[in-house]
């Protein structure tokens, strides 16, 4: 139950630093989609890739060929025999044109106006929708991990709280004859908070081991889902710091609980 509680939040911190990653470096990020008219030439097509890439404001522009559309519809669509019924290729040459970190929604209109004037131009759409939603999630997400790591640490003191008393209660004679020799408050706490300390810890090696099985299971579909976007799966988050805290904090939530548990019974422990 320790492990568990410790897992949720931890691999929502997890979720959130990705989502931050793939925000911040994703080369899909905020750009300008170019569509062409199926009549446009290649002088057009040109003059149109050469305008965005004197841009300042424009870090990249790929090119992508009506006859490479075509190719990339087959493969991704499963439609390819059907295609090649057709007398003409239906798709149209487009460019897609990364933007600089430095660009403003204005300077963002006007680029789009500008774009959607020139020759051979069907339409123009800025691609920022996606990242906008993206950065929401993560803050949903940030957000309800902060919630769920106090209610789930609360969860995991009551948790080890409980098994302490239970082990206090084992052991009552032996700490009615501790306090009858002298034995300090202290002295009888003491190998109970050790016992918290551990259990704590193991929850927090349930929990790791819970985080690994989830992105085991995880990683093959959302590597798929990078590849069609052209980019690799680079997990970050789950590091020895990572671990390294997760057997920290379980730790210290079991020390806690432990406190809660042997204060006030150690108190009122009686010497007959």
């Amino acid at each position: 139950m320790v492990g568990i509680a410790l897992a949720l939040p931890a691999g929502l911190w997890i979720l959130q630093v990705n989502m931050d990653e793939m925000s911040a470096q994703w080369e899909g990020r905020p750009g300008l989609s170019v569509y062409f008219t199926l009549q446009a030439d290649n002088a057009s097509v040109a003059a149109v890739q050469g305008y965005l890439e004197e841009q300042q404001n424009i870090d990249r522009v790929e090119l992508t060929t009506a006859k490479d559309a075509l190719e990339e519809f087959k493969t991704y669509s499963g439609l390819g025999s059907a295609l090649d019924l057709l007398g003409s290729n239906p798709l149209p040459a487009s460019l897609q044109a990364r933007f600089a970190q430095s660009i403003g929604p204005i300077e963002v209109e006007s680029l789009m106006s500008a774009t959607q004037a020139l020759a051979g131009v069907a339409e123009v759409v800025v691609e920022k929708t996606w990242l906008e939603r993206l950065n929401e999630l993560s803050r949903v997400v940030s957000r309800l991990g902060a919630m769920l790591a106090v209610l789930f640490g609360l969860g995991a003191v009551l948790v080890t709280a409980s098994s302490v008393r239970l082990a206090i209660e084992a052991r009552l004679d032996e700490l009615r004859v501790l306090k009858l020799v002298g034995a300090t408050p202290g002295q009888v706490r003491r190998p109970f908070l050790y016992f918290g300390a551990i259990y704590g810890f193991g929850g927090g090696v349930v929990a790791a081991m819970l985080i690994a099985v989830t992105i085991l299971v995880i990683e093959p579909p959302l590597q798929g889902l990078l590849g069609s976007y052209q980019q690799t799966l680079d997990l970050a988050g789950f590091d020895p710091l990572f671990l390294t805290v997760l057997l920290l904090v379980g730790s210290g939530l079991g020390i806690l609980g432990a406190l809660v548990a042997v204060g006030q019974r150690i108190r009122d422990l009686e010497v007959v």
